[in-house]
């Protein structure tokens, strides 16, 4: 049963890939979000609500394997963009509070405390913990206050509507530097689905790209 879930996963995924074109993401930079590698053949970008369950069943069941497997081997860059499903509120600020921190060259610390505080984040939270990832609060306080950053998590946001997502979390496989081809077009894959149908999808644009 769970070998046909995957493989019904990996379809789907395959399908939303094939309708994809080049014009969806803009050019993945190094802002602080990209984990791994930066020269990995591929790159895979989330968009993300640090306030999603299936965002956080990703965080703590797939992208830890994730991280083995592709982006510790140097097979594929990680990128995590801002998709807060709201227009205000604790996921507008947990994006400001995650952008403030990697602006002290802090994001991943405070990506990986905000998920660790599963759903229980609330408005008052966000300066206790900029003070547990060693941020600077006076600094970190000023910039989370002036809500720095929402015009850049708002782009995001649209960004990833572009691609045909309307909920989170949603995530974009292509190749790092050639991006979207004709030959190997980006892959979506529209959820929290199991290791197996990412690395099913991985691995073989993995042999497009190395065969090509």
């Amino acid at each position: 049963m769970k070998g046909t879930t995957v493989l019904r996963s990996a379809l789907l995924l395959l399908v939303c890939g094939l309708l994809l074109g080049a014009s969806g993401a803009g050019p993945v930079t190094d802002d602080g979000r990209v984990q791994g590698k930066p020269d990995a053949p591929l790159t895979l970008i989330e968009y993300s609500d640090f306030t999603c369950g299936y965002c956080l069943k990703f965080f703590q069941e797939t992208l830890p394997r994730l991280q083995a497997a592709y982006l510790d081997t140097g097979k594929v860059k990680f990128v995590y963009r801002d998709y807060p499903r709201s227009d205000r509120g604790v996921g507008v600020e947990a994006a400001v509070a995650a952008r403030c921190a990697g602006a002290q060259g802090r994001y991943w610390a405070m990506h990986d405390r905000l998920f660790g505080e599963g759903r229980r984040l609330d408005s008052g939270s966000f300066k206790k913990v900029a003070k547990s990832v060693g941020l600077d609060e006076m600094q970190f306080g000023k910039c989370f206050d002036e809500r720095r950053y929402l015009e850049s998590i708002f782009q995001d946001r649209q960004e990833a509507n572009r691609w045909g997502f309307h909920g989170t979390p949603g995530f974009i496989l292509m190749q790092t530097v050639a991006g979207p081809t004709e030959k190997v077009p980006a892959v979506a894959i529209p959820g929290a689905f199991p290791f197996e149908a990412f690395a099913e999808e991985i691995d073989r644009m993995l042999s497009k790209v190395q065969g090509s």
